[in-house]
């Protein structure tokens, strides 16, 4: 009952919670994020998977919302990027409504196994029901975290509900197998729309990791121009869904790249993105991805970074906006935060001033790629979600966490 009391008061009175929440919204000004009452805001957060095979954030069958948020708050993190999938917002529009949890479990891990994990997800959250739909999870989330006093970015992780990310996935690039972007553009917009009711919502990433499909299926080129002419119409969908939000604008090459965006290069067909061109040019940041765990040499990350789109802080550039690094990350088993990579990334991100989301939070997953209760070695809790997976590494992140906060 409370439960079901709380979701209606957030989508009865947003008008009223969002003044309550902590100065959102936020805007941009050149390199900076600023929060309502003008102060710089950095995103330092984690990535909480949600847009996996049963389309909720995972490890709900381990721990408790409140007590997964609670480790998040722990570590003084101020943000999280929140994943969802495109085809839980098709369910709702072409398939009759959203799907329950409970049917959700039992799709993705069969009859067995899923009513399995939906008592353990119900004895850890008992004020979820039969009833509890994907979306209303999504919300419980999101106004748990708010509780927390921790703000939401959501991210178009997939179309498709999957693992993510590869080039025969089908969700690769526009008009792949399962991205039909007719639905992408009416999916992020209708999140956006619903996430009005979410007090601490500021922004959402309009696609995670655009990249080259392996196949031949995709029937749109990819280019720069086509990037452009599908993103921007996104874009100005979104905006006009929910224009208090910040929109992250993802590259190519598994968003490795946003290289011709901050000096308006040529994208071909003479199209350039220019920031002037946008009414909601203080509501736009890009976002890029770095894994380069088998860096030897910190400088030429550096410079490779600053190349594929952390130019775009700087005083030179024609599109001067704030870049967040959105993805990296590496194991959490071994030594690996002691290595250049994880060094490197330490070191680059207070130098920048610049905002970063680590991945991941998991420490494992209802089912990736096959594998039913999939043991995360990346992530920062272990594979109950108890603990810290390694108190090194964590210690090491805790470091970067206060330094990107003090910066």
């Amino acid at each position: 009952m409370y439960f079901n009391c709380l979701l209606l008061g957030l989508a009865t009175l947003p008008s009223l919670i969002n003044a309550a929440f902590p100065n959102a919204p936020f805007v941009t000004s050149g390199q900076w994020i600023h929060d309502s009452a003008g102060s710089n805001f950095t995103y330092v957060g984690v990535n909480w998977p949600g847009a996996a095979d049963v389309m909720i954030p995972e490890g709900l069958q381990y721990q408790s919302i409140a007590n997964i948020v609670s480790k998040i708050k722990s570590l003084k993190m101020n943000v999280v990027r929140l994943t969802f999938a495109i085809e839980m917002v098709d369910d709702i529009k072409d398939n009759g409504g959203d799907v329950t949890v409970q049917k959700a479990f039992t799709k993705a891990l069969g009859a067995t196994n899923g009513e399995k994990v939906w008592q353990q997800v119900l004895k850890n959250n008992p004020t979820f029901s039969t009833s509890t739909t994907r979306v209303q999870v999504f919300d419980a989330v999101a106004s748990e975290l708010s509780k927390q006093g921790i703000y939401v970015h959501l991210d178009n992780h997939m179309s498709k509900g999957a693992w993510c990310c590869g080039g025969s996935d089908g969700n690769a690039w526009f008009g792949d197998q399962y991205f039909d972007a007719t639905k992408w553009k009416r999916g992020v917009t209708w999140i956006a729309e619903h996430g009005k009711s979410w007090p601490n919502l500021v922004s959402i990433g309009l696609r995670n990791e655009f990249r080259k499909p392996d196949s031949t299926g995709s029937s749109l080129a990819y280019t720069w121009s086509v990037w452009y002419d599908q993103v921007i119409a996104a874009a100005n969908s979104v905006n006009a869904a929910n224009p208090n939000i910040l929109i992250f604008l993802s590259g190519l090459d598994y968003d490795t790249k946003v290289t011709p965006l901050p000096y308006a290069d040529d994208l071909g067909s003479g199209k350039k993105f220019r920031l002037t061109d946008y009414k909601y040019a203080n509501k736009l940041v890009l976002e890029l991805h770095n894994y380069q765990n088998s860096a030897t040499d910190c400088g030429s990350m550096e410079g490779g970074l600053w190349d594929n789109g952390f130019r775009a802080t700087g005083e030179k550039a024609t599109n001067r906006m704030p870049v967040v690094l959105t993805e990296f990350g590496f194991s959490q088993s071994g030594t690996d935060y002691t290595k250049t990579y994880a060094t490197c990334i330490k070191k680059l991100m207070p130098q920048w001033k610049t905002g970063w989301t680590v991945w991941v939070l998991s420490g494992s997953y209802y089912i990736r790629s096959g594998t039913q209760d999939f043991d995360e070695s990346w992530g920062l809790l272990n594979k109950q979600w108890s603990d810290w997976r390694s108190s090194a590494a964590i210690g090491a992140l805790k470091e970067m966490i206060d330094a990107s906060l003090k910066g």
